[in-house]
This record gives structure tokens, C-alpha cells and sequence, in this order.
């Protein structure tokens, strides 16, 4: 006996008019989805542009001296704060953490007076000394040990106390990195500053809509209200079909 395909249903064959009329409308609808999706990302990578921060150009602009031993105060002072912002982005491997902690610790060392130097180094210390033993961080000693070391460190790189940066300095000072900027953590340095501070941009994430870049404003809230649409056009398209050939619900 030979067997029938005449119940078998075939999105990429279909065996009617209305299948096929369907199948069709699915692919249109389904490529202009794909085109605005990635299309976009296609386009964003295709017109971007490396660009620096405006804190690595410091960086780079003051590197030379403060790797050589020839950095003026003010050269010091803009390499750790600098430094300072790579450290406080969220995601930094540990060996360029290292790195950036024995550079700011140097900087910031290099900068005090003799008065400056003995406080900040007692109170590195003595908020280590904290730190290891802390189980909770609002505990009365482990918050006045933190906020009495970054108002000394604050106080040496000029630095407000209610600064963003004057938040992060106490724990990036490390007590053994004060005195020498190691030469295996120069050329980590070197790697990790371009590394988080140079960000792909342009005119698509530099144009704001509503308030955000337009790249975000495009697939958090364009892109969702695109799927909406293509949803109604399916729904008032089959409707239509139907219709048309006399196929009401």
C-alpha cells in the first residue's frame, strides 16, 4: 500500500495556496527583523572608531617622567588619578590590578611630605590590618580606618573626600608597593591603560535620543516596539487573507 503525504504539513513546502501565502509572509517579516538587528551591529562595527579617553591621553601624555624618575608633582598627581579610574571599573584582571595598586600606591607615597609619609603609610597598615579580619563592612573600626586613610591619601592628590576617586583610594594603596614602581608592573601598565580606557564609538553612540546614545535607545526601545509592529502586520495580514477567501473565525 503506498503511503500518502496529503496530511503532511511543510513550512518550507507547502502543499496549499494558504500555506504558502503564509510561509512567505513569515520570511519577509522574519528577514526584516534580522536586517534591523543585525544589520545595525553590522553597521556599528563597520563605523566605529578606537577612541581614548580623555584620561589615558593624560596618561600617556604623562607616562615618560613617571616611569623614569623625572615626573613633576603635577605629573605624579595625574598619573595616580589616572590610575584611580581604570581601578574603579568593574572588571579588571588581577595582574593589571596589581599593577595600576603598586603604581597609585608609588604616586601617591612619591607625592606626601615626610609628615605626609609616615601617617599614610600607618594608616595603610593599620586598615589592612582590618580588612583581613572583617567580616562586615559597616563595622565602626572597619569604616573609621577606611575613611581615616582616604582622608589622608585624598588630602596628598588634592582630592575632595565626597570624590568618586577619593572612594576608591583606600583600596588600591597597598603598604609594601610604596616605595619602588616594580619594572615587571611597568609594561603592565602599559598594556592595562589602553586596555579599559579605549572605547569603539561613533555617531551611532554618540547621538543621544530621548536622553540615551542612540545605540541603546535603538535596541532597548525601537527594536521592541519593531517586534510589536511585525506581530500586528502578521495578525492583520492573515486576517486579510482570510478574508479574502472567505475563512472567518
Amino acid at each position: 500500500m503506498e503511503s500518502s503525504n496529503e496530511y503532511r504539513i511543510s513550512f518550507f513546502k507547502p502543499t496549499t495556496e494558504r500555506a504558502r501565502v503564509n510561509r512567505n509572509m513569515v520570511v519577509w517579516l522574519v528577514s526584516i527583523w534580522a536586517v534591523c538587528i543585525f544589520g545595525f551591529h553590522f553597521l556599528m562595527k563597520a563605523i566605529e572608531k578606537p577612541t581614548p579617553e580623555p584620561e589615558l591621553i593624560i596618561f600617556q601624555e604623562v607616562w615618560d617622567g613617571v616611569k623614569s624618575g623625572t615626573a613633576t608633582v603635577d605629573e605624579m598627581e595625574q598619573f595616580a588619578l589616572s590610575a584611580l579610574h581604570v581601578t574603579g571599573k568593574v572588571f579588571i584582571q588581577p595582574e593589571h590590578r596589581a599593577a595600576l595598586d603598586n603604581g597609585i600606591s608609588f604616586a601617591v607615597f612619591q607625592l606626601a611630605d615626610s609628615v605626609e609619609k609616615a601617617a599614610l603609610s600607618l594608616d595603610i597598615q593599620a586598615f589592612e590590618r582590618i580588612v583581613e579580619d572583617a567580616n562586615d563592612l559597616t563595622d565602626a573600626a572597619y569604616v573609621s580606618a577606611r575613611n581615616q586613610l582616604r582622608n589622608t591619601a585624598s588630602s596628598i592628590l588634592n582630592l575632595s573626600t565626597n570624590h568618586v576617586l577619593s572612594g576608591i583610594l583606600p583600596y588600591e594603596l597597598k603598604s609594601g608597593e610604596l616605595n619602588t614602581l616594580h619594572q615587571e608592573n611597568i609594561p603592565v601598565i602599559e598594556t592595562a591603560m589602553p586596555l579599559y580606557m579605549t572605547h569603539n564609538r561613533s555617531v551611532l553612540t554618540d547621538m543621544i535620543i530621548l536622553g540615551f546614545p542612540f545605540h541603546y535607545f535603538y535596541t532597548a526601545v525601537f527594536l521592541l516596539i519593531l517586534f510589536i509592529g511585525i506581530c500586528w502586520v502578521y495578525c492583520f495580514r492573515v486576517d486579510r487573507y482570510n478574508a479574502s477567501v472567505g475563512i472567518a473565525e
